[in-house]
Parts: structure tokens; sequence; C-alpha cells
């Protein structure tokens, strides 16, 4: 398994011979207006060209319909005829942009001999989360790799615990940057505290951060959280924060059990 950060949510995942997309987040920097009245977004450059992203790539993956995890780029350049998977409350929405082959995950796709489990997030608290709307996230698994929880835009909260409890994971992509839209509310996705407590709470499993510094929701940078988890004991080799562009491998006979 390969796992290559581009940007923000954006990842390149090459698993059991596939490529898949995620959440293809492709404009160029200060593209799109703020989210928070700070900047616009997103606040960094793409680490490569956004049409090298595509390459190889033969399926594109979006957990939900936010800006900046399918945006204007990505909707440009895509062709229209690619598969793109989804949740089923989006998939009309991609239809609607023009794209003709579009297949939504009520539950689980078997695509040969790799099975992918949609699970569901909370994307924030309170009166929030009605404005955030569902998103969801994907479980990959096959008998030769590492089983792969990415957990997409979510908290920490009881519901994610119970799909780590059962899935056991050997890997775990959080979102982790403790976006928040006005000062005062609490994050719509995980900050450190909460990746810190994805680590406690699955010691075996290989955790990696992304959805870092690309936001000017963003309140956690690749720093502090670092520097928060060396603080409570989690080691460098548990959570791994890669910087964009950044890729890594994962063998399943050399991971932990």
């Amino acid at each position: 398994m390969k796992i290559q950060l581009i940007r923000n949510a954006t990842i390149k995942l090459n698993y059991a011979g596939k490529v898949f997309l995620i959440d293809p987040y492709l404009g160029k920097k200060h593209s799109q207006p703020s989210f928070a009245g700070i900047s616009k977004n997103p606040t960094v450059n793409l680490p490569i060209n956004a049409k090298d992203v595509l390459k190889g790539t033969d399926f594109v993956l979006v957990s939900h319909m936010h800006p900046d995890h399918f945006d204007e780029a990505a909707e440009k350049l895509i062709p229209k005829n690619f598969a793109i998977y989804c949740q089923p409350e989006d998939q009309s929405a991609l239809t609607l942009k023009g794209f003709t082959n579009v297949n939504s995950i009520p539950m689980k796709l078997q695509i040969g001999e790799i099975t992918i489990r949609r699970t569901i997030g909370q994307h924030g608290y309170g009166s929030r989360l009605n404005m955030m709307g569902n998103v969801s996230g994907y479980i990959f698994q096959h008998k030769d790799e590492p089983t792969l929880y990415w957990m997409g835009d979510t908290v920490w909260y009881d519901k994610v615990k119970r799909i780590i409890k059962k899935v056991n994971p050997d890997i775990i992509i959080t979102h982790s940057c403790g976006a928040i839209w006005s000062q005062g509310e609490l994050p719509v996705i995980m900050d450190e505290k909460q990746t810190v407590e994805v680590c406690r709470f699955a010691p075996n499993a290989k955790v990696v951060a992304t959805h870092m510094e690309a936001l000017d929701l963003a309140t956690i940078s690749r720093k502090d959280l670092k520097n928060y988890a060396i603080k409570n004991a989690i080691s460098n080799t548990q959570l791994l924060i890669p910087e964009d562009g950044e890729e890594i491998y994962f063998y399943k006979q050399l991971l932990p059990r």
C-alpha cells in the first residue's frame, strides 16, 4: 500500500494494484474565497501539477461534496466518463455536474478482491453539525494488504470508536487540523487532542494525520500536533504527519499484530 498526501484531504492511494484519488481538491492557491474570514483558500499550492495528480488514477472516491473535498478545478480536470464513487446523497450532485459514471456506495463496494465499506462520521457539534451535513469515511480491505480506515471529516465520537473496535484497522487516516468556522466554536474535524485519543484507543494501528495547513479554518498545524503527541507519549512511529506530496509505504507482513 502506498499513501501519497497531495494536499488537505486529497490522497492518492495505491491499494492492491488499484489507484484511488480521494477527495480531489485541485485548485491553485487562493482560488476559493475565505471560509473563516482569515485568508482565501487553499492557503498553499499543490506540491505537484494538478494534471499529474490524475495520472495513473483508476477511480475517484469522494467523502462528501464540500468545496475543499471536490472543487471546481477537480470538476474541470476529471474526465466526465471517469469512474467516481461517493455516498448516496452526493450521486445526483455529481451527475448534475456532467459526470456519467457516478456510483454510490450504500454500504459496500467490491472491486475485484478489494472490499470498500462506507462508514459514517460526525462533522462537528450542535447547530454547526446540521449545517455541515452528512459525511462518509471508507474502510479498505484485501487479503494481501493492511486494513485501512480513512475516517473522513469527522470528530472523535462513539460511532467511530465502535468502528475501530470492530474492524481493528492496521492504518487509520485522520483529518486533524481542528477546523473551526468562528472563534469559540467546537471543531468540525479532529484537533490535536482528538487525534491523540485515536492513537491511544488503537495503539497497534499506524495513524496518518492529514487535512492540515491548507485552509483558513485550521487551528492546528503539523508542528502543533507533533508537539502535543510528544508531550502525551505518542511516538512518531505510530503517529505519522506527512508533508504535502509525501509518500508513505505500508506492508502487511511488517505491521505489528
